[in-house]
């Protein structure tokens, strides 16, 4: 039986209830709902990295990379990302800084967008990403 590994990347926040920041079984990763928290201090709460849809997008895609990244794995082995907005008018915004962002990865996941009214308020985006290495 393939043994299930729990990810914590060095910087993350400590999650609010017993989830783990990701999943490695065999060569699937799964990576949890990340935000736009900066890299954690001791002693204080998280805080989000900034107002808008570019920065909290931004440090939500490399806290994404930093989970892949600690169970083994990089942008070329996601093979599904699925992202929430809080606001429909942020569709365009999204796309733009998607493409941007991943313009030299070779082979781009599937992606899902959704509208989804459950972040913490002042967070816009949220996303999670699927993985399989090898």
């Amino acid at each position: 039986m393939t043994v299930k590994i729990a990810v914590h990347p060095t910087g993350h926040t400590t999650p609010p209830a017993k989830f783990s920041h990701g999943v490695r079984k065999g060569n699937i990763l799964q990576v949890a709902g990340q935000v736009g928290f900066l890299p954690t201090t001791d002693g204080r709460p998280p805080a989000i990295v900034g107002p808008t849809l570019r920065e909290q997008t931004l440090q939500t895609l490399a806290n994404v990379k930093a989970v892949l990244e600690a169970g083994g794995a990089g942008w070329e082995d996601v093979v599904m990302l699925r992202v929430y907005l809080t606001d429909t008018a942020h569709f365009a915004e999204l796309n733009t800084i998607y493409d941007e962002y991943f313009a030299t990865l070779q082979g781009p996941p599937a992606a899902r967008t959704t509208v989804y009214v459950g972040l913490p308020e002042g967070l816009l985006v949220e996303i999670d990403a699927l993985a399989v290495l090898g």
